[in-house]
Formats: C-alpha cells, sequence, structure tokens
C-alpha cells in the first residue's frame, strides 16, 4: 500500500535558503535534461538521463549540484520521463481525455517542488528530516 503524506511546516531561514537551493538544482536537472532529450535523435529513458546527471555533477561548471540531495533530482528525471510517456501515449491514442503537450522548460516563478522518496527524510514525533537540508 502507497501512502501519500503533506505537511506544513515552517521553515528557518538557513532551512529556507537550502530548500531554495534545492529547488534551484531540480530545475537545473529538469531543464538540462529536457534540452538532450530535444537535442538528441531518439529520446533517451531514465537511465541514459541519469548517467548524464551524474556526469554532470563531477564537471567544474556543475559541482553545486553536489550540494543537495540526490533523491530530488533523480525523481525529477523520472517526472520528465513520465511527462514524455504521457505525451506519446496521447498522441497514439492510448490516453483518454486532453491530449498532453510536449514538456516544457521550468522558470524560477512557476510554484517549486521537489519530491523526497522513503529513503530521503525520517519522522520522529512531530520532526520532519529531509536529506542535505541544514536543521
Amino acid at each position: 500500500m502507497k501512502a501519500r503524506y503533506r505537511y506544513r511546516f515552517y521553515p528557518t531561514d538557513q532551512q529556507r535558503q537550502s530548500l531554495a537551493q534545492l529547488f534551484g538544482c531540480c530545475r537545473v536537472v529538469w531543464n538540462d535534461a529536457l534540452a538532450f532529450c530535444r537535442s538528441a535523435q531518439k529520446l533517451p529513458g531514465y537511465n541514459k538521463l541519469s548517467a548524464l546527471l551524474t556526469q554532470s555533477k563531477k564537471t567544474e561548471e556543475r559541482q553545486w549540484l553536489k550540494d543537495v540531495s540526490s533523491v530530488p533530482l533523480q525523481q525529477s528525471l523520472r517526472h520528465l520521463d513520465v511527462a514524455y510517456r504521457n505525451f506519446f501515449n496521447s498522441r497514439n491514442g492510448k490516453h483518454k481525455g486532453k491530449k498532453s503537450g510536449l514538456p516544457k522548460f521550468k522558470k524560477k516563478t512557476n510554484k517549486q517542488s521537489a519530491e523526497f522518496t522513503k529513503t530521503a527524510f525520517s519522522l520522529s514525533g512531530e520532526y520532519v528530516y529531509l536529506a542535505k537540508i541544514a536543521g
């Protein structure tokens, strides 16, 4: 059984800064992967995009991606993969309802989000601990 929880929390200034950095990194990973997908001859799968993320973390230009948890970055790649699958399924008639559009680049001014899987957070009483978020 899968469960989903939504929490409202009030971060400190340091936590707010760490979350802003995390949201920015997720956006950059999405945009980089989307640009790669659009320039590729054949659409790469999640595994190829994940390998590219690992390679980009090793470059001098994207060194700062190591400062945040890798789980939300991987999840943003999974979301991009699902977005492309939904697009192609809606074009082939496998998806009921309104047709899905191509995935779009994310902007700073849009809604910010990051998804943590069960390995990247823990609950302790009334506290939620997120991986690599300063406490």
